[in-house]
């Protein structure tokens, strides 16, 4: 009797995992977050955990519609400097306080005022934000914004509880998402539990979610599969063809809005004294001496798209006139002799995954027959953001996952007071152009403003645009539901997992 007890027990316990197993999700991620401080971080894979972490006023749908999330309605004023904003009753922060107007005005007041935060050329136009009434947001605009519902699609429309400004949120968000705060173990992992308060919570299906930092492109094909992991994101080029004859595993691309490209230190402290810094036909000799169609081939494998601008091909800002192809070393070595240089070194600084380190090799050969000795420094991602915000850098990686308006893609990098212009360049006819373009609503006086901005990018070459971002996620093909959006993220209202 004994016996059987005991193998019931063990029966049930071994049910029991296998239940917990099929309400776990796991999600393999290139590079690990940096703080997960909405206002303050800075890095794409964390943007994929707040999208299960923290609401935001609004989102995009996969065609990049805006549409109602933590705010229902809203409605421009006839001078365009007025928004006002209709939130959804009941919703609630993790920690179980309302998630009503005056919580939103502090989230939006921190992130405009906060010292550190990055989100403050993303609402740069933001005057004053009132709360009239527990339902009511409305926001006061120094000018007309075109790109505004749009940057509260991502970060700067996160909310996180005013009760934790002063308890360490890039440690221990306290969030609005359908998953809450577990645990994360640096470079290890970081475990969401889901949140039965949250307002939506029928449409999600897991317990817990796992993300796991995996940098090795291979690795992490290997570990989804092995059945480590359920969604990777980023499959690298020369790993798609495994996923694809995987008969368990799909892959799901999607023609991305980001780009790759490498900035110069112009004038961010001690490391800003440098040849590249001084003089701009430097910066030209490189730009002219690296083959983005050689890049795409090579690492790319084909499903890279050569870059030299910040708007992709989908973008009413995008310029066609702007590309070439191929390399000129010739000319590269020309420029440099006009700047008084026989060969001039330089260090790339990047984050240290498979696919970046190929690019930057390859980078690192073209530049050595066009006149310059590139020595290559590899480091963790989340210590590459730290290295590119103090200025400790001569060129830097500079990735940026992409906006749905156009001034999300180049304002925080080419805007003197640009939160991520960590170069510091600077340009005052560039920055009268971006304000100008930011609030003009048509799009074809949006679009000459913009190509008047890139004239004077192309001249300077503060960056270098290298190649846009698809995004390409392997998944277990017992995941449902999941669609892949250009913006990158993984949005799991709606993903289940089938039984075996």
């Amino acid at each position: 009797m004994r016996k059987l007890c005991l193998a019931m027990t063990l029966a049930g316990l071994l049910a029991s995992g296998a239940a917990m197993a099929q309400s776990t999700l796991r999600i393999g991620l290139q590079d690990d977050p940096d703080v997960l401080d909405p206002a303050r971080a800075r890095t794409f894979v964390g943007r994929i955990v707040f999208a299960s972490l923290c609401d935001k006023l609004v989102d995009i749908t996969p065609d990049l519609k805006i549409i109602p999330q933590l705010a229902l309605s809203w409605s421009t004023s006839a001078d365009g400097k007025t928004l006002t904003m209709k939130l959804r009753k009941g919703a609630v922060y993790h920690d179980g306080t309302p998630i009503d107007a005056a919580s939103v005005k502090a989230n939006l007041d921190r992130a405009h005022t906060l010292p550190d935060s990055n989100r403050k050329s993303e609402l740069v136009t933001l005057a004053s934000v009132d709360a009239p009434d527990a339902d009511t947001v409305v926001l006061h605009l120094t000018e007309p914004d075109a790109s505004l519902l749009s940057q509260l699609s991502d970060r700067a429309g996160m909310m996180i509880s005013p009760a934790s400004f002063d308890k360490d949120p890039g440690s221990k968000p306290v969030c609005s998402g359908p998953y809450k705060f577990k645990e994360r173990v640096q470079n290890d992992r970081i475990v969401l539990e889901k949140f039965p308060q949250y307002w939506d919570a029928a449409d999600y299906h897991f317990d817990r979610v796992i993300f796991t930092p995996i940098p090795d492109a291979t690795v992490r094909v290997n570990n989804l599969r092995a059945g480590d992991l359920n969604i990777i994101e980023r499959v690298a080029p020369s790993d798609a063809k495994a996923v694809k004859d995987d008969a368990n595993l799909r892959l799901a691309p999607v023609t991305g809005l980001g780009y790759q490209s490498l900035s110069f230190n112009l004038g961010n402290g001690p490391r800003a004294n440098n040849p590249f810094a001084k003089d701009k036909r430097v910066r030209q000799a490189l730009d002219l001496a690296i083959d983005r169609d050689a890049i795409n081939q090579v690492v790319g494998e084909g499903m890279f798209q050569p870059a030299y601008q910040p708007f992709p091909p989908a973008s009413f800002a995008y310029e066609k006139r702007l590309e070439r192809s191929g390399r000129d070393p010739k000319k590269a070595k020309e420029l440099l002799k006009q700047a008084g240089f026989d060969r001039v070194k330089l260090e790339i600084t990047f984050g240290n995954n498979t696919t970046m380190q190929q690019v930057y090799e390859l980078i690192q050969a073209m530049g050595a027959d066009a006149g310059f000795d590139i020595s290559l420094r590899p480091v963790e991602f989340a210590a590459l953001q730290s290295a590119l915000a103090r200025g400790d850098f001569e060129a830097g990686q500079s990735g940026w996952s992409g906006r749905v308006d156009p001034s999300g893609n180049i304002y925080q990098y080419m805007a003197t007071k640009g939160s991520l212009n960590d170069g510091k360049f600077s340009n005052a006819e560039a920055d009268k152009l971006l304000n100008e373009a930011r609030a003009e609503a048509d799009e074809s006086k949006r679009k000459a403003l913009y190509g008047r901005v890139m004239n004077i990018v192309h001249d300077e070459d503060p960056t270098v645009y290298l190649f846009y971002l698809p995004w390409t996620f392997g998944v277990q093909k017992k995941i449902q539901g999941f669609v892949p959006y250009p913006d990158g993220l993984i949005r799991l209202k709606g993903v289940t997992m089938a039984a075996k």
